[in-house]
């Protein structure tokens, strides 16, 4: 390659769709671009691919100069997180770009890091409903919050009582759970913080791709601790005919 011919640019986009309010990043390198959050929570299924669309003319993007695709990978929203997954299959399979899994919980803890001083230890919690959470617990290190285990289905002041004394929580799930959160006597943070974000999913899908943790698109599936609540009443229902 002669000194006039450039190596054509390498971009990638994050996915964030685990929750309501979902978003879209475009960036390169290591570097974001430009973010935009879909305009009305819930709005996935209609806005999502104009939005990345948007987004690529916006900065003079071919499809094929896209080689990355950072996606949440829940747990979260069952439909949104199945929108986020199969754009992200559909661009892998369509331009050949290369997916990084990010775990959601991942991306909720990093939003501790506006907290000032900054938080030891930090639990993520969501919905799991029947008076139960999907949560992970973080450790503060280098700079970012390290998980220091898989994400578990619990109860959510057994969980929290498990854990150290100065871990505060955030995530969604403190919105449906607060009385139980409140007696373990835990630190809530702000709801501001409870959000993902796409800015986000992408900084951790960089550093992931930099280490080679690349996902095989063939078989990505979100992430769902517990099987959605359709399935289950379908096994139900399946196991009662065998009877």
């Amino acid at each position: 390659m002669t000194h006039h011919q450039r190596a054509p640019a390498e971009f990638a986009l994050a996915f964030e769709t685990s929750s309501a309010v979902g978003s879209v990043v475009i960036g390169r390198g290591a570097e974001v671009l430009e973010s935009r959050t879909l305009t009305r929570p819930k709005a996935h299924a209609v806005e999502f691919l104009p939005t990345i669309n948007a987004l690529c003319e916006a900065h003079q993007v071919e499809p094929g100069s896209i080689r990355r695709v950072y996606v949440s990978a829940g747990p979260g929203s069952f439909t949104g997180l199945r929108i986020g997954i199969t754009a992200a299959r559909m661009i892998s399979f369509g331009v050949n770009a290369r997916i990084v899994a990010v775990p959601t919980l991942d991306v909720i803890a990093q939003n501790a890091l506006g907290v000032d001083p900054t938080l030891s230890h930090v639990a993520v919690v969501l919905d799991a409903k029947r008076s139960r959470v999907y949560a992970a617990a973080f450790v503060f290190q280098d700079g970012a919050y390290l998980a220091t285990g898989e994400p578990i289905e619990a109860d959510p002041f057994e969980f929290l009582s498990a854990q150290p004394p100065d871990c505060a929580v955030l995530g969604e799930g403190v919105l449906y759970h607060r009385p139980a959160i409140e007696k373990s006597n835990r630190r809530i943070l702000p709801e501001s913080l409870y959000c993902p974000r796409a800015e986000t999913v992408y900084r951790l899908g960089f550093a992931r791709a930099e280490s080679g943790k690349y996902s095989d698109p063939r078989n990505l599936v979100p992430t769902y601790i517990r099987p959605p609540e359709a399935e289950e009443v379908w096994e139900r229902k399946r196991s009662k005919q065998h009877e």
